[in-house]
């Protein structure tokens, strides 16, 4: 009998069927969360401001350059093929500079990251940002969510529509505005403020401003947390990035358990039993504009706001009990109290040292080229058919085209020559020159110039000559001097 017993408890349970109707996906549950007060919520505040403030006044900055250059701070100009930047101007050449902000923009993010988790998420992502700004309009409007559950008891349904279409009016003008400040950025703002008023602006501005205003009514405004939660793919990069040492918001259980009611936990403390802090008010719940419980431990929806901390730290000063029981910390360290070993907090570590000395080191990189680039350049394109051509006197000629650059807002002249052929001969066609000198041409404001040139010698060449030639370009004025090399073909 108790062999039986044993086989049966030994023998697998029986697994209940499927519901074959059950939904695939989990059904959207919206999510009001409550306004608090606090550290992280003035931080959030500030930032908010700061970074709107850039985004929506940067366009109207002005910057004097020149009477003939544009005087916008900022400014994208796809006509001209520039980028201004204040005092900085990059031209299409120049796309390496793009490429090392964006290597800079990665491994700052890795940085904030390993220090403190997905702080970029809760304080600067721009949905984040404008999700934050159009919640605090909605509660203004129709209030917390106490406010609205009692409003759906007592006030008029011509009221609660009045307060709806309001909110929304809101939504749309922000978005508006937040399209049309990105425009801006593409052309003279002042300008193209008067164009839209007059709707005599380009029609591809009202299509982006259109395109931009409904994204960003729907990802601010509807979708909010959706956005963080199955869209954005950082939440999965950056858990494979962080380590023990990173800090989270952390509930530290080791204080906060067991859980209960004010008075529960008081009585059980009388009788000198465990009573933890946490009196599950749910507050840090409510605060959650993605609607997590931090209780239940670090979570993909978690974006690392701080709210959650705000919320309980309100919580904690007014039934008399010592704030941070929500904290940024990390697991390790609660595992550590509770073994009543001390915290250990590791700010400088193999990665954060390995990403900071790389951040300075290409910024450092960026900034002595950008400061010891040169105002002209040169660019040189070998024919390719024919390699060379053998005149009628036996010398030998080859065919190039050469791109010549002005970064100045002055015109200037520069004066070219071709060093490494013996006896080389240099002739730019359409320009005269002097006999004996070398060619010179002139080069308008900011403006490139491409021109074909002739080099050709007499000296005898060895069988399948490649020779190495240079160009070299002079300013005329400032003496400034560029050159690039290329090969000169013979038979």
């Amino acid at each position: 009998m108790a062999t039986v017993n044993l086989i049966r408890a030994a023998a697998p349970q029986a697994v209940p069927p499927a519901d074959d109707d059950a939904p695939l996906y989990e059904a959207r549950r919206k999510i009001y969360p409550i306004a608090v007060r606090g550290t992280f919520r003035r931080i959030k505040w500030t930032l908010l401001v700061v970074t709107l403030g850039i985004y929506y006044l940067l366009p109207f900055v002005r910057w004097h350059r020149g009477p003939d250059a544009p005087s916008q701070a900022v400014l994208v100009d796809f006509p001209n093929s520039r980028f201004y930047f204040f005092f900085i101007e990059i031209w299409p050449q120049e796309i390496y500079y793009l490429t090392g902000l964006l290597i800079l923009a990665a491994l700052v993010l890795f940085l904030m990251n390993a220090v403190a988790g997905r702080v970029w998420c809760g304080y600067l992502c721009p949905q984040t940002v404008w999700t934050d700004l159009f919640q605090t309009i909605e509660r203004l409007v129709e209030g917390d969510p106490r406010q609205r559950r009692e409003k759906l008891k007592t006030a008029s349904r011509s009221r609660r529509a009045f307060e709806a279409a309001a909110k929304h009016v809101l939504w749309l003008m922000v978005a508006w505005w937040t399209g049309g400040a990105w425009v801006l950025y593409f052309a003279d703002a002042p300008t193209l403020v008067m164009q839209l008023i007059k709707g005599e602006a380009p029609a591809l501005a009202y299509v982006w401003i259109g395109i931009l205003t409904a994204t960003t009514y729907v990802l601010a405004g509807h979708m909010r947390e959706q956005v963080c939660t199955y869209m954005c793919p950082w939440p999965r990069i950056q858990a494979a990035l962080t380590d023990e040492y990173a800090l989270n918001v952390t509930y530290r259980y080791d204080r906060g358990e067991p859980r209960g009611s004010f008075k529960k936990t008081e009585a059980l403390r009388l009788k000198g039993l465990p009573g933890g802090d946490c009196v599950d008010c749910r507050q840090c719940v409510a605060a959650c504009p993605t609607g997590v419980d931090i209780r239940q431990g670090l979570q993909l929806s978690c974006v690392q706001c701080g709210l959650c901390i705000d919320a309980c730290d309100t919580v904690m000063k007014k039934i008399g009990r010592p704030t941070g029981l929500i904290a940024y910390d990390t697991e390790m360290n609660v595992q550590r109290r509770q073994h009543g070993e001390a915290p250990v907090y590791r700010w400088l570590r193999a990665r954060t040292v390995l990403y900071a000395a790389l951040i300075v080191l290409i910024s450092g990189l960026m900034a002595l080229v950008l400061a010891t680039r040169g105002s002209e350049g040169l660019s040189v394109i070998h024919d390719r058919n024919p390699l060379f051509v053998q005149l009628s006197d036996g010398s030998i000629r080859n065919g190039y085209t050469l791109r010549l650059v002005n970064k100045l807002l002055v015109p200037r002249r520069f004066a070219l020559s071709v060093e490494g052929v013996p006896e080389a001969r240099l002739e730019v066609i359409g320009e005269a020159a002097s006999p004996g000198a070398d060619p010179v041409v002139s080069v308008g404001p900011d403006q490139t110039y491409e021109l074909r040139v002739l080099v050709s010698t007499a000296a005898r060449l060895p069988a399948n000559a490649s020779l190495p030639v240079t160009f070299h370009l002079t300013d005329v004025a400032g003496g400034e001097t560029v050159s690039v090399a290329d090969h000169f073909k013979g038979p």
